[in-house]
């Protein structure tokens, strides 16, 4: 399938004659008050990517008013096809009957997605690099669902203050859209245009539409109390704060905040991670997401990217906790095609941090290109890091899609003990990704990275790891038009080479992988992944003191999601691989994960679920210091649990339990030669085991848009022993852990002028 032609895809179409007029937002589409609308009934199938009219007629129309763009949809459904009508919270991912919007408002690099089931759950998102979604934004807007015999409706209004827009002309100002609906039951979606987010290019796919120039200046004020008890110490906190939002027209936008809070009452997720890399979170603070698209900076190597907003009120550089935000300041607007971001944060105290970040970039007809600079102050170890970085993402035809990075790296530091001895260090970094889409369902892609040993972006931003060359060549297959007799509607394979380097030269790994990923008739999904790894060398593991050969492995992954059926829905995974170190392959075993997650569903609005995980690794690698590793057989055993239950549309009460039990067991002591051979030693290496709990009851009242009561409950901690103890013993000794409990109360009121 191929999308229109490029003439007609951006096509301006006309919206809205000049008497515009209000709509109410109530999900029925009456006539009187979406006359003059542009009226779309043209979907077509992407889910699976057919381009086939879609199996159910479904109708939109587009509507701009001086109050904002109004979106109606109406979803033919008869009685045959299933309904789901599972109440959701806001930006949970589940298989429901749903409409979504996705618009860019000013033709740059960043859209908004705005979602709405027929149950009126909502889910809004930022979406950047052409097809990757963000939900960790909320934004304040309209929206209503209803349901009858035939089918459901949805309406949408969306503010001009949302997001920045481009100034019109003439009276005009141009947006380009994307409309769809999803069917629950089978996961057919319908689309209009017909783009697909599971193609290189999405965002620049979408169709251009011309509407009467309307703007409306916000201003937004959102001041925050909070009190928190320790249980644990006896003492209790005040806390108090605002965010503030002023938005005077589409192109400019300044927000601020005051003493943030650090997200108390969102909780992240257990995770144990020995290893020599870092652990990414992402960000819930509202200052942080709104309007954070513009500063999207991002590489293909995992979650990497210039500007990681974590790490304003992360840990401090003296390790006494987190970080006091004094002050945030961001702005952004733009200038016809050319767009600019400012974010400026200061950490308070003497070991306190100055962040600050200015973006820029300009949009032509087939590519966009940027800088970013940002630089971090860090008085505490008396060093100084500024990184910058030039991307570029062309798109020379509707087949071809080029994305390049460029980034440097400036380190000044000095020595603390010797202010006037210090150093100054410059590392660099490229990448390319090169996406060419073929005919009848075959694509292909090349990958191209490259990290210098010197770079550094971690200050403000996020890298797995420098020190890396890595290339790949990946061939891909979409098998659609499955015979109606298939339970499969769809099959995307993927084959890939690759190999990566360090900057030295050393042979880190080659690869091949074979992966396919299956869309199921009645709504399921599955996916599967194997990897087949030549021999190599580890340079992370002893943390700079040596290198550690790895012999030739495979690892290999398999997952299932059976959509809700009844009142049950389910998730399961398997993971097997037999990595270790030494040449004696019968002393390899094949170590292996499982998990299996039910969900029964008391009602549409009220759910709860258990997750069990298991783990074997017979050859777990740990560094033990110096050029000395430990192999380890480990287990460990981690029961999640918990329910969601959605109390009307304003009212949710969450419950999340996650404890980990983990035992590992020393096999072998390791010393590693000068060429990374593992020889065994007699260096003395204990046993441990760990637990490790989290436990959480939120309640969350929106009083009103965008406004919010918390109160919560916390508990957890996390124990370490030098002494083996039975995985599921230790995941019983978690229950018993209480380093931390807390009661927090949080009011936030937002004031719209």
């Amino acid at each position: 399938m191929r999308l229109l032609p490029a003439t007609l895809t951006l096509a301006i179409l006309s919206v809205l004659s000049a008497n515009a007029h209000a709509i109410t937002v109530d999900g029925k589409i009456d006539p009187a008050e979406w006359q003059g609308a542009q009226h779309v009934t043209d979907f077509r199938i992407t889910q699976p990517l057919t381009g086939a009219p879609g199996s159910q007629p479904t109708e939109a129309w587009i509507l701009a008013t001086p109050e904002g763009l109004a979106i109606g949809f109406r979803n033919t459904q008869p009685s045959s096809i299933p309904r789901n009508n599972q109440k959701i919270r806001r930006d949970e991912q589940a298989q429901v009957d749903r409409n979504n919007l996705m618009i860019n408002f000013d033709g740059g690099r960043t859209g908004y997605n705005f979602m709405v089931s027929s149950t009126d759950g909502i889910n809004d998102a930022i979406i950047t690099n052409e097809n990757s979604f963000s939900t960790d934004w909320d934004g304040n807007w309209q929206h209503a669902a209803t349901q009858d015999a035939d089918g459901w409706s949805s309406e949408m209004l969306i503010p001009w203050y949302i997001a920045p827009m481009d100034k019109g002309a003439n009276g005009k100002r141009t947006f380009h859209i994307y409309l769809d609906r999803v069917i629950g039951s089978t996961g057919e979606r319908a689309a209009w245009p017909a783009a697909s987010f599971e193609r290189p290019r999405f965002l620049s796919d979408f169709i251009a539409i011309e509407v009467p120039e309307y703007n409306k200046a916000l201003i937004a004020i959102t001041p925050y109390v909070s009190g928190v008890y320790d249980n644990v110490n006896l003492d209790g906190t005040l806390d108090a704060g605002a965010d503030i939002l002023w938005k005077p027209n589409g192109q400019f936008q300044l927000t601020a905040t005051i003493n943030p809070d650090f997200g108390q009452v969102e909780s992240d997720d257990i995770v144990v991670n020995f290893s020599a890399n870092e652990t990414f979170f992402s960000d819930k603070r509202p200052f942080f997401t709104e309007n954070q698209g513009p500063f999207e900076f991002t590489t293909p190597s995992d979650f990497s990217q210039l500007v990681y907003t974590r790490r304003v009120g992360g840990p401090t550089d003296d390790g006494t906790g987190a970080g006091d935000i004094t002050a945030a300041v961001k702005a952004n607007g733009s200038f016809g095609a050319t767009h600019y971001g400012v974010m400026l944060a200061q950490e308070a105290d003497e070991v306190g941090r100055n962040f600050s970040a200015f973006r820029l970039s300009h949009d032509f007809s087939k590519q966009s290109i940027g800088m970013m600079v940002t630089e971090v102050d860090r008085p505490y170890f008396d060093r100084k890091a500024t990184v910058l970085g030039f991307d570029q993402n062309w798109r020379p035809n509707e087949k071809l899609s080029i994305q390049n990075r460029l980034i440097f790296s400036d380190i000044d530091e000095g020595d603390i003990t010797s202010p006037s001895i210090g150093k100054t260090e410059k590392g660099d970094g490229f990448t390319t990704i090169i996406d060419y889409e073929m005919d009848h369902g075959w694509r292909q892609q090349w990958l191209g990275m490259h990290f210098s040993d010197s770079l550094q972006i971690n200050d403000f931003g996020y890298l797995s790891r420098n020190n890396m060359n890595y290339a790949h060549w990946q061939v891909m297959k979409r098998i659609t038009g499955m015979p109606q007799t298939s339970k499969y509607s769809s099959h995307d394979w993927r084959w890939r080479i690759s190999g990566s380097n360090n900057d030295h030269g050393l042979d880190l790994q080659r690869q091949f992988r074979t992966s396919v990923s299956n869309q199921m008739r009645d709504g399921d999904n599955s996916y599967a992944q194997i990897n087949l790894n030549t021999s190599g060398y580890d340079d992370r593991l002893l943390r700079g003191n040596g290198i550690v050969r790895t012999p030739s492995n495979f690892n290999a992954f398999a997952e299932r999601n059976w959509a809700r059926q009844g009142n049950w829905a389910f998730y399961a995974n398997f993971g097997a691989n037999n990595s270790g170190i030494g040449n004696d392959q019968n002393d390899r075993h094949v170590g292996w994960n499982t998990q299996f997650q039910p969900t029964y569903f008391i009602s549409d609005a009220f759910s709860i679920y258990t997750t069990l995980y298991f783990e074997s690794t017979p050859q777990w690698m740990l560094w033990e210091g110096d050029n000395l590793l430990g192999t380890f057989d480990e287990h460990a055993t981690q029961v999640d649990a918990g329910l969601n239950w959605n109390i009307g549309s304003q009212h949710e009460l969450r419950v999340k339990m996650q404890s980990l039990g983990l035992d590992a067991k020393v096999r072998q002591a390791w010393r590693a030669a000068p060429d990374g051979t593992p020889i065994p030693t007699n260096d003395p290496i204990n046993d441990f085991s760990l637990s490790n709990l989290g436990f959480q009851v939120r309640y969350r009242w929106e009083f009103k848009p965008l406004s919010y009561l918390y109160v919560v409950y916390g508990r957890g901690g996390d124990l370490f022993n030098e002494f083996s103890e039975d995985a599921n013993d230790a995941l019983r000794d978690s229950f018993d852990l209480r380093d931390s409990e807390q009661f927090l109360v949080k009011l936030s009121y937002r004031f719209e002028l």
